[in-house]
């Protein structure tokens, strides 16, 4: 049966018994190999000398064989914990239903990145993404294949991450953020132009029927010491530029945003 230590006390008692078990184990096993090897004949006549020597030697044999065995369990369930903390964390970082990043995994790796590219020189871009007419995908067809839909875009936003090493994440409802690193406008913009036109090509499955949808784009391109907040409210804002100009379309962020934002 599993062992369940919940407060402090569950502690002090686990602690009590493995202390008393190893104790245990040690007389009982140092008396055995004493009657072994001396024989059970009390009135014997036996050198002092001998009899402690050979006591501290069987004593440490046991104790080490029992603290070994003792160390190496608890090294199993330590393993085992720390295995279970790796999957929580990477659980908390991941969005169950696309297998991207959630946007708090986004976030804690986006931060180190913009340090690095800040340090670098380099410049650094981020795109957020949004499914047109996603409610009314949900009413027309109910939510599974709001789900179908999502994950279709999942899909194309992580070959291109695979491809070009982009970090991309699931970041709130029906939204996408991606972060790239050491690129210029034009190439950004020219990405982002690929992952639109992918994403309208792409075929998902609802019921019996393929249904096609388009996402809307905002960019920014950053160089120098721009957090990452600041960088997500101005492709937010170019985002929704590009959906009052008309949908499935990408739109830079001008460089008014930047120095207002």
């Amino acid at each position: 049966m599993a062992i369940q230590i919940n407060t402090h006390g569950d502690v002090l008692r686990h602690t009590a018994r493995r202390c008393g078990l190893s104790a245990g184990l040690t007389i009982v096993m140092t008396l055995t190999t004493l009657l072994l090897i001396l024989g059970t004949d009390f009135d014997a006549t036996v050198r002092v000398g001998y009899v402690i020597g050979f006591s501290l030697c069987v004593a440490t044999a046991i104790s080490s064989m029992l603290s070994g065995a003792l160390s190496y369990r608890s090294a199993l369930v330590m393993r085992e914990l720390t295995l279970t903390r790796i999957e929580l964390a990477r659980i908390s970082q991941t969005d169950q239903l696309t297998g991207l990043l959630n946007r708090r995994g986004f976030d804690e790796a986006a931060v180190p990145a913009l340090s690095a590219a800040r340090d670098a020189g380099v410049s650094a871009v981020i795109f957020m993404c949004d499914i047109d007419h996603f409610k009314s995908i949900n009413d027309r067809f109910g939510h599974e294949a709001g789900d179908k839909v999502l994950v279709g875009m999942a899909e194309v936003l992580r070959r291109f991450a695979r491809k070009d090493g982009v970090l991309v994440a699931r970041y709130g409802g029906e939204e996408f953020a991606a972060l790239m690193i050491g690129i210029s406008s034009d190439q950004a913009e020219q990405y982002a132009e690929e992952i639109r036109k992918a994403c309208a090509a792409k075929e998902i499955l609802i019921g019996e029927a393929s249904e096609r949808v388009t996402i809307s784009i905002g960019f920014t391109v950053s160089r120098g010491d721009v957090d990452l907040a600041k960088m997500m409210r101005i492709a937010d804002q170019a985002l929704y530029t590009a959906k009052r100009r008309g949908r499935d379309r990408v739109v830079q962020a001008d460089r008014r945003s930047l120095e207002i934002a």
